[in-house]
């Protein structure tokens, strides 16, 4: 990260560590959309391309732009062939790719840091790796960085991030682009994603990809963030998991549900928007744990290289494995932007950490930890299903307001050793629907995601 110190997302986004566990009515004042879409003060630049013009917009070589219901992309014909050898179990194979390339997007808000995410489909015998080449704003230019390889499975490759990624002026942490030094004034102020897919030699088969974009932003260093005022009373009703109950399943996977808050609540989510799982995609998970959906989203989040759950395109592009469903991952600006979200029946899932204490009624301290917020009382406080709960039961949290916006939007704070360390700045994963009625798609617009 670019804040005052520079660990890897595994610190970042480490566990919930604990000292201890010990349908109203929408108000006034809710952010329009058409205003909030427009808002100079914004710090966040999402963009995507999802449409069939997007797709024919790109460069291709080997790709098709596929028209219908969901534009994608897909492999047309091979490009060329490619042996890889997967760093996390040291097979060798040869696959065939094609790539796609997108126009230059000039930010509209200069960035220090940037996240890519993406919807796809890839059946069994593919994958695909996203990457991110940005033009500085001294007019040079990144190298091209891998942002992920990524596939739905795991039987072809071990999805992962790519460590070591370096230019020495920015970096790669797991799944974030960083400008290393933000103070020097150095900025990403455009950049082109590319895509390339991944196919068994000598088959059609092929990746299918709907959505793929990236949020740049430049978030001011801030220990607090101005009060926002509430405007909304509303509980949406949310599933509730716990991932404590997890506690030594599957320790393969990050040691088990002691680690597993992101994959958590990413299933909380992909059930309210109706997601489920069969029996026999369930039947790998041992029959004597309870929620087996949560082991499962677990394993297909998990990064081999990260060896852990949280990384954050990985939980949006499993949400978007469900039919009918999309994740994007971007930064809000405040709980006005929540709240605008909630009133259109969107939960979200946020990235926060700090201190035993600064959160009451949370019971831990954490440096990194996802929950759900799911609305806000009627005195503005925050509803959350936080998974780091004893039980099911036990998920849902009222949180002060003013606490919980600030453990969330705040880029610094001090830890448990005084030390002067990174907080998310707004992260934020929304999964919702494919198809999206005027009001849930001007909510969506009113917090800069198209």
């Amino acid at each position: 990260m670019s804040r005052a110190e520079q660990p890897s997302r595994r610190t970042v986004l480490a566990a919930a560590v604990a000292a201890a566990v010990v349908g109203p009515s929408v108000t006034p004042g809710v952010a329009d959309a058409a205003d909030a879409a427009e808002d100079p003060a914004r710090t966040v630049d999402y963009r995507a391309w999802t449409s069939y013009p997007d797709w024919r917009s790109g460069s291709a070589q080997g790709t098709r732009a596929v028209a219908g219901l969901r534009p994608g992309v897909v492999l047309a014909h091979p490009a060329g062939t490619v042996d890889y050898t997967d760093p996390h179990t040291g097979r060798t194979a040869a696959w065939e790719y094609a790539t796609w390339t997108s126009p230059v997007h000039r930010l509209r808000v200069p960035a220090t840091e940037a996240i890519a995410s993406w919807n796809a489909h890839t059946p069994a015998g593919t994958w695909l790796q996203v990457e991110l080449h940005g033009t500085y704003s001294d007019g040079t230019d990144t190298p091209w960085y891998v942002m992920g390889r990524w596939a739905a499975g795991d039987q072809d490759i071990r999805r992962t991030s790519v460590d070591g990624q370096s230019d020495g002026r920015s970096t790669i942490w797991t799944d974030t682009f960083a400008v290393d030094d933000a103070t020097t004034g150095l900025r990403l102020v455009s950049y082109r994603l590319r895509l390339t897919l991944y196919r068994r030699p000598g088959t059609d088969l092929t990746p299918l990809v709907w959505r793929l974009g990236a949020m740049g932003s430049d978030v001011p260093d801030r220990f607090t963030v101005p009060a926002s005022t509430p405007a909304l009373a509303k509980e949406l009703i949310v599933p509730r998991y716990s991932q404590e109950i997890h506690k030594g399943q599957y320790p393969e996977y990050d040691n088990g549900g002691e680690a597993w808050c992101s994959p958590t609540s990413s299933q909380m989510i992909i059930e309210y928007w109706g997601g489920r799982l069969t029996p026999e995609q369930l039947s790998w998970v041992d029959p004597s744990y309870a929620d087996p959906q949560v082991d499962h989203a677990a394993r297909y989040t998990y990064d081999y290289q990260y060896e852990g759950c949280g990384n954050w395109p990985f939980n949006a592009a499993y949400a978007a494995t469900y039919k009918g469903l999309q994740g994007v991952v971007t930064r809000l600006g405040s709980l006005t932007d929540l709240e605008t979200l909630i009133a259109a029946g969107i939960p979200a899932i946020t990235s926060q950490s700090f201190l035993k204490g600064e959160l009451t009624g949370a019971g831990y301290g954490t440096a990194g930890h996802l929950m759900t917020v799911i609305g806000f009382t009627g005195e503005g406080d925050v509803i959350a299903n936080d998974p780091f709960s004893p039980d099911d039961e036990a998920v849902r949290r009222v949180y002060k307001r003013r606490e919980f916006e600030n453990v969330w939007l705040r880029t610094k704070r001090y830890n448990a050793s005084g030390k002067v360390v990174s907080g998310s700045g707004g992260v934020c994963y929304l999964y919702f629907p494919a198809r999206l009625g005027i009001h849930r798609r001007r909510a969506l617009a009113a917090v800069g995601v198209r």
